[in-house]
């Protein structure tokens, strides 16, 4: 039942232009006190408007961390307290963990607040933006000249993420897969995805196999019509149905005739659920490729961050403390909350 199916993959990926934006405004002279003080502490005493990121409020600190270490500053124009637009871009986006993550660990994040005077105001005029205006994303160098194009976009994570990676890209630094992996589910479901279910001897190796499919972004095993099968989402973008059916047909497996009746199995993501990565929350592609990487006797942690394959150490070393099985939660801010990190 467990017997492992080799694949060959679909190397099918999705390209998003590149695009420098123009020179910024002269800077204006900033003085070196602080705009305020930092926001600190794991974003647990932030304003709901800022998420959960360690942000700065010192522009000018900002700057010459940027100067030292290399990094870009990742700047936040918000209105705090602010309007719906803003405390829902706080809530949903900054406080997605593979987002807060990849801001603290690439970035020198730094809040600039539009509706207030001082240090704040002068900040604006520096990069021409207005004041009392909904969330804005900046991604600048220490010089302030923009690194990627302003990214006025609050209504959904893709813009952030599209644009972290390609600053990476731009600036030279190796982008990590967890962050492409979440692009990718993005973009499929700003897209929208399609679903199918194909049957075959085992789930388990069925799910192993599917969900290490360049374009397939979540599997579910289960049963139908009296059927072992697994139930695919998939991003008909990268990987088209008739490509799908081949790799399906290729390993024995059929598409069923529709997906009426389905019954998930309770054992989701078999090969994970046995080791410590289950307590470790994922989105659903990089449980799909965490799956099927320790399927192959590989380690799920090419596709984690460093932070969630520290939890899934800690998860190892303490048994004790009878981690959660967090595998198919679909709320990873709360689903990492509960696990204390």
């Amino acid at each position: 039942m467990l017997l492992k199916i080799s694949l060959a993959l679909f190397a099918t990926a999705l390209t998003t232009a590149a695009f420098f934006a123009p020179s910024k405004p002269s800077a204006l002279p900033v003085e070196t006190t602080p705009i305020e003080t930092a926001v600190s502490g794991n974003g647990n005493n932030n304003p709901e408007e800022l998420g959960n990121v360690n942000w700065s409020r010192d522009l000018e600190a900002g700057k010459a961390e940027s100067a030292k270490t290399g990094k870009p500053l990742l700047i936040l124009f918000q209105e705090v307290p602010g309007c719906s637009n803003c405390t829902t871009f706080g809530n949903a986006t900054l406080k997605h963990p593979l987002i807060v993550e990849a801001i603290e660990t690439y970035f020198v994040p730094v809040c600039i607040y539009n509706n207030k005077g001082g240090k704040d105001a002068e900040a604006l005029k520096i990069f021409d933006e207005p004041a009392w205006n909904n969330p804005v994303i900046r991604i600048v160098r220490a010089d302030y000249k923009d690194v990627v194009l302003r990214m006025p976009d609050f209504r959904s994570s893709l813009p952030i993420v599209n644009g972290m990676r390609r600053a990476l890209e731009l600036t030279g630094t190796a982008v990590p897969a967890y962050l492409e992996l979440l692009e990718q589910e993005f973009q499929a479901k700003a897209a929208g995805t399609q679903t199918v279910t194909y049957s075959m001897y085992c789930f388990w190796s069925g799910e192993c196999t599917l969900g290490a499919v360049n374009g397939i972004i979540a599997t579910t095993p289960g049963y139908q019509d009296g059927k072992e099968v697994v139930r695919i989402e998939y991003n008909a973008a990268v990987l088209s149905r008739t490509a799908l059916d081949a790799i399906a047909t290729q390993n024995s497996m059929t598409a069923s005739a529709n997906n009426d009746g389905f019954r998930p199995d309770k054992d989701l993501k078999y090969y994970l659920a046995h080791t410590s990565y289950k307590s470790v929350p994922m989105t659903s592609l990089q449980a799909c490729r965490a799956n099927s990487t320790q399927c192959n006797d590989a380690s799920p942690e090419t596709v984690l961050s460093p932070r969630q394959i520290a939890l899934a150490k800690k998860a190892q070393e303490h048994p004790e403390k009878n981690f959660k099985n967090v595998i198919g939660r679909g709320d990873l801010a709360k689903a990492w909350e509960e696990s204390g990190e």
